[in-house]
């Protein structure tokens, strides 16, 4: 018997993909796109199921291969059904540049799953359920079974719907590839600057503290929240607190999970001693 070794491929080899399997990266997300859904990556652990077998043909270099997965682990949330678009062109963008893409990759991820979610959430959550739900329910009441008949052809079809979504994806990502060529950094500068656009949206309007704290002398009252933070900078304390969270995501014993119940026990100690409240209505 001869002894073979299995040489590996060099690190940044890059193979093609088949239309069979970026269709099966693209089936794998819509049906476990709620599984492993965890407070600290949210979605990743269903991204990193989905392109597994499509980046392992893609990466034949293990270590290669494991950094991209690594990159995929990452923050990610996402109305699911939106989620097969920006899923396709982020593989095109991997299965044309390899991990030269891997920051652009990254970063458009990010700048878009806010923007997508809020289409994704008022069509597939708010307009669908309630004017399909509505007519099913109605009939269903009526004692009339098309109703549920509807309700799962209109389930089926989205499920076609969602593999072209995917399909649109990925040819947006390999013109993006195509057009920007060896100006891969040009874009990858401004889908990161749009991300941190809507990151500091998303602290200025999502993140609400507020302090009831009030200076008071004589017949002068101050409140410290209006009168003093609001005048420096809108916002600042969301800021602040964004800062601090930022600032222990880097030491190497704080976790997502750890900086959570560390915020819980900063509400429940501000409220007690009324350091901290909820903010009266307009």
């Amino acid at each position: 018997m001869s002894n073979e070794v299995k040489t590996q491929a060099p690190r940044g080899t890059v193979q093609q993909l088949t239309k069979k399997e970026r269709k099966a990266a693209f089936r794998r997300w819509t049906f476990v796109a709620g599984l492993g859904w965890n407070f600290e990556t949210q979605q990743a652990p269903a991204v990193a199921f989905s392109m597994a077998k499509a980046l392992r043909k893609i990466y034949p270099n293990d270590e290669d291969y494991i950094e991209a997965m690594d990159n995929h682990f990452k923050y990610f949330n996402i109305t699911p059904q939106m989620g097969n678009t920006v899923l396709g062109a982020t593989l095109a963008m991997e299965e044309k540049d390899g991990l030269k893409a891997e920051s652009a990759v990254q970063n458009l991820k990010i700048s878009l799953m806010g923007p997508f979610s809020g289409v994704g959430d008022s069509i597939f959550w708010l307009l669908w359920p309630t004017i399909i739900g509505g007519i099913s329910g109605y009939m269903a009441l009526q004692g009339n079974p098309t109703g549920a008949i509807i309700w799962i052809a209109v389930s089926a079809v989205l499920y076609f719907v969602k593999m072209a979504l995917s399909q649109l994806g990925y040819r947006s990502g390999t013109k993006l590839i195509t057009s920007f060529g060896e100006r891969l950094n040009i874009f990858t500068d401004a889908v990161s600057v749009m991300g941190l656009m809507v990151v500091g949206t998303i602290v200025a309007t999502v993140v609400k503290i507020y302090t009831p704290l009030k200076f008071q002398q004589g017949k002068v009252s101050m409140l410290l929240q209006t009168d003093v933070l609001d005048k420096i900078m809108p916002a600042l304390l969301p800021a602040l607190l964004a800062g601090l969270t930022y600032w222990l995501l880097g030491k190497k014993w704080w976790t997502p999970t750890k900086i959570i119940l560390l915020l819980v026990v900063i509400s429940l100690i501000g409220a007690y001693f009324h350091i901290l409240g909820v903010a009266p209505t307009k």
